[in-house]
Formats: structure tokens, C-alpha cells, sequence
């Protein structure tokens, strides 16, 4: 269940780094809040580092509106992992 979960967050990323009407650098970001995941390290520390990196998108005031609202979703997603353990 938690490994399902993880993939549907791992491909929200994805979207949101292929996305190109998104800024390059949240582009990037979204890349390394997947990559961050993906690390061989406990569950809750590695989804800590990725809200923490999403986190730090969001203050980008250049983000388009559908743009903040997956990156509030991942975010989401995110938390119910750690709710889930």
C-alpha cells in the first residue's frame, strides 16, 4: 500500500518536472524532490527533505497557478505517507 502510494507521488513529480509551462527551475526542483525520494534512506527522512525542497518552490513568484497547486497536492500526498506508517 505504501509502495503504491509512493509511486503515484513519484509519477506527480515526474508530470510536474516534464511539464514545460512550468518554469525551469521548478522543473528541477520537482527532478530533485523525486530524485531525494528515491535515495536508500528511511522513509520519513527522505519525505521530509522532499516537502522541505517543495516547500522551497513554492515562493518562487513566478509559478503558474496549476503549477502551486500539484506541487500542494505532492505535498499532500506526501504527508499522508508519514500519516500512513
Amino acid at each position: 500500500m505504501k509502495n503504491e502510494r509512493l509511486k503515484t507521488v513519484l509519477n506527480m513529480l515526474e508530470e510536474l518536472a516534464d511539464d514545460i509551462s512550468v518554469p525551469r527551475n521548478i522543473r528541477r526542483g520537482a527532478g530533485e524532490a523525486r530524485e531525494i525520494l528515491t535515495r536508500d534512506e528511511s522513509l520519513d527522512v527522505t519525505v521530509a527533505s522532499a516537502i522541505s525542497r517543495l516547500d522551497e518552490l513554492l515562493s518562487d513568484p513566478n509559478i503558474p497557478t496549476h503549477g502551486r497547486t500539484a506541487i500542494w497536492n505532492i505535498m499532500s500526498a506526501l504527508e499522508s505517507l508519514l500519516a500512513a506508517e
